[in-house]
């Protein structure tokens, strides 16, 4: 089991990174290459040799590997990004990059997306190290860059340009999974993420006549994108299970002793109360209008209007949406992917599963361990060109007054340090396993 240093050091690897201001804008606006020489500093310490990588300068991801004890196992993949979305610092109770610890708990952004992850796998790394442990299977270490944004500097440019580092990968774990989810009846469920929606982010443009205000006009390009748009949001996608998604449905359903009927996937949802917070975002395709720009005065008919959606599909679910936002968009207003990943799903009944599985319910015997599928992405997607299946395995054990999923990319975002500490001893059982 993981030592009192390894305890010590997750925490202190955690608000150190935090205070590394990896702030990604978008557009190519960041720099993470002094997370990346930390991390790489603290690997090269454990007698691990990093190579650190750019497409960009400054946006730097480094990658080691681990020699396991078995030649002829499969390697692993294990990684995290050290991008961070944008915080204001005049809306947080504590500065979102001052790394404070108080009354127990890691206050900053990235403390749960994802530089707790980051401060985990350092930690047990340096922990093997200390022991002379070595993994029963190779395992491969990868920090990113530019996850918070296209990836084209981070995992991206890795499986493209450099795809003999990941040899022999075929299993990968990352964000985010693993997690203590409570249903607010006492019991405490662990979801591990075996399937992603894929990402499809979308422009729309939508072209008139511009004209006077005070003119009649029936060409308005504003009011052909405020329509289609209204038909997006307002739109009733289709339910479409996959087999990650009803294996969810269907161990929540005998955990709370309900029969699993999936010809009424919502009547079961119904029944499921608060957990069904883990599957109901998965079960369809969506698309959720974001961003609007039209016009420059109020008098001025624009002769074009542009909108952002963000759309997320199902494995096995783009035709249907591009179908389905063609009909929504009508002959007036145009679409484009603006960027675009592939969904993900990976076997629930694999051993790699199965070991997960065991971690968590060693350290947390009282918790129901659950698969489940991420309503969003990760770069999971990009190693996927590799041939590598990805799971969402972060472990935290957490308080019930914390709301998890409201803290990535939320204010006040904050890890208390016991979660830290169970997420080491767990990420260490399994990965010394796997």
């Amino acid at each position: 089991m993981a030592d009192q240093p390894a305890l010590d050091e997750v925490v202190r690897f955690t608000s150190d990174l935090i205070r590394i201001d990896t702030t990604n804008r978008g557009g190519g606006d960041c720099r993470e290459r002094p997370a990346a020489e930390y991390a790489a500093e603290q690997l090269a310490a454990a007698g691990i040799e990093p190579v650190l990588l750019e497409r960009t300068p400054g946006r730097t991801n480094v990658v080691a590997r681990i020699e396991g004890t078995d030649p002829g196992a499969d390697a692993l993949l294990v990684h995290g990004h050290l991008d961070v979305v944008p915080a204001e610092a005049a809306d947080w109770s504590v500065h979102p990059f001052s790394g404070e610890v108080r009354d127990g708990v890691v206050w900053g952004r990235g403390a749960v997306d994802m530089k707790n992850m980051d401060a985990m796998i350092l930690s047990v790394i340096r922990f093997w190290a200390r022991q002379g442990i070595r993994p029963r299977r190779d395992i491969v270490v990868a920090f990113t860059a530019d996850e918070e944004a296209s990836a084209e500097d981070g995992s991206g440019f890795l499986a493209d340009r450099h795809p003999g580092l990941f040899e022999g990968c075929t299993e990968g774990v990352s964000e985010s999974g693993a997690y203590t989810f409570h249903d607010g009846g006492g019991r405490q469920i662990y979801p591990i993420a075996a399937g992603e929606r894929g990402t499809a982010w979308l422009k729309l443009t939508a072209r008139g006549r511009a004209g006077h205000g005070s003119k009649a006009n029936r060409e308005n390009a504003v009011t052909r994108l405020a329509a289609a748009i209204t038909r997006i949001g307002e739109q009733e996608w289709p339910l479409r299970l996959t087999p990650t998604v009803r294996a969810c449905l269907t161990e929540l359903a005998a955990l709370y002793g309900i029969e699993t009927d999936l010809s009424d996937v919502e009547g079961l949802l119904e029944k499921l109360g608060p957990a069904a917070r883990l599957v109901e975002s998965t079960v369809r395709n969506s698309a959720n209008p974001t961003m609007l720009d039209a016009g420059y005065k109020v008098n001025v008919i624009p002769g074009e209007a542009v909108a952002h959606v963000d759309g997320r599909c199902v494995p096995g679910g783009e035709e249907e949406f591009r179908t389905t936002l063609d009909l929504l968009t009508g002959p007036d207003v145009d679409w484009e992917f603006e960027h675009r990943e592939v969904a993900l799903q990976a076997p629930v009944d694999s051993p790699t599963f199965a070991k997960m599985r065991a971690a968590v319910e060693e350290f947390a015997p009282e918790g129901h361990v659950v698969p489940f599928s991420m309503t969003g992405g990760t770069d999971a997607k990009q190693f996927s060109r590799l041939g590598i299946t990805g799971y969402g395995f972060t472990p935290l054990k957490l308080p019930e007054s914390l709301d998890y999923g409201a803290l990535f990319h939320g204010v006040d975002e904050r890890v208390p340090v016991e979660a830290l500490h169970f997420g080491v001893r767990v990420l260490d059982r399994f990965l010394r396993t796997a």
